[in-house]
């Protein structure tokens, strides 16, 4: 895991398997991002170093709580930068990979302006 940017990618990916209702492990992750699983196996170490999973005796991967708050956090400006670039006319798949990149570079100020502009 090379950037801040991957291991956010890598968060949000672990919140929304498991908003599916299934254990996560890291074949889940490598299957979902299209990543080799020796990839994430790697990314898993530091995430795990970091404090921001656990892993268990059965390899499922589980947030903590600092590693629930930046996925969540993550996810709200996915979802509130998709949201705003369809509504300035993007179709959902433009807007869902634009935000992709967005979300990861936007600053926490110009954040707050578009989710305020978004709630209205």
């Amino acid at each position: 895991m090379r950037t801040h940017e991957s291991e956010e990618m890598y968060l949000e990916t672990i919140l929304l398997l498991r908003e599916r209702g299934v254990g996560v492990h890291a074949v889940d992750i490598a299957g979902e991002l299209g990543y080799a699983k020796s990839s994430v196996s790697r990314a898993v170490g530091l995430l795990h170093k970091k404090g921001y999973i656990t892993v268990n005796e059965y390899d499922e991967i589980a947030l903590t709580q600092s590693g629930e708050k930046k996925a969540s956090d993550i996810y709200e400006r996915h979802r509130v930068i998709t949201e705003l670039l369809m509504r300035i006319g993007a179709d959902r798949a433009l807007a869902e990979e634009n935000a992709c990149r967005i979300e990861h570079v936007i600053s926490p100020e110009l954040f707050e302006i578009m989710k305020k502009h978004v709630k209205k």
